[in-house]
């Protein structure tokens, strides 16, 4: 998808060329590098770091920035051919502070959930969400919410097969279905 993403921000054909104005994108874009676990790489105060020496944090910073560098410009190309598109699109990503997102990106989210767990999700993980060439439906609507196990994210461990990162990512579906509902779809 990066690739893409580069090409279609050099005007190169890509998957986004069959993207219409009656489209929406629904991006969960990468959030490893702007979150504050890779703030904690980069100054060497990640866990497991306080044995290593100089030169190894500050090579693994070196690294750590370029990665942060590198899909800092995807976010910013996509957003850039969403709107040269003028096709919808809504971007999620966690709202944790601090955030890279939240100090140096250039727009501001529309909407930010501070507990995902209100609308039935696992985790109270605060999320932003951006909507490019549209805004956020303030839908109304009476569903009873299913009880949901309810999850710490600091303390996710590996769990049936799937690891850390993983369990971290996943959005109950009921979640998913109210937030379309409530934000996506027009209510008429």
């Amino acid at each position: 998808m990066f690739a893409e993403i580069d090409k279609a921000y050099e005007g190169q054909p890509s998957l986004f060329d069959e993207v219409g104005a009656c489209d929406l994108v629904l991006a969960f874009f990468p959030c490893v590098r702007f979150e504050c676990q890779s703030q904690m790489m980069l100054n060497g105060n990640k866990n497991g770091m306080e044995k290593w020496d100089d030169i190894h944090k500050l090579e693994y910073a070196m690294k750590t920035h370029e990665e942060l560098h590198r899909l800092y410009m995807l976010l910013c190309k996509l957003f850039v051919i969403a709107n040269r598109g003028g096709w919808k699109m809504i971007v999620e990503n966690p709202a944790n502070q601090p955030h890279y997102l939240t100090g140096y990106f250039p727009i501001k989210p529309k909407l930010i959930d501070k507990d995902r767990r209100a609308n039935g999700d696992f985790y109270k993980k605060p999320t932003q969400y951006w909507f490019v060439n549209c805004d956020p439906m303030q839908n109304m609507f009476l569903e009873s919410l299913e009880q949901t196990e309810t999850m710490n994210i600091e303390h996710q461990r590996s769990k049936n097969g799937k690891n850390v990162v993983v369990l971290r990512s996943l959005m109950h579906p009921q979640y998913a279905r109210r937030f379309i509902k409530s934000f996506v779809l027009d209510g008429e």
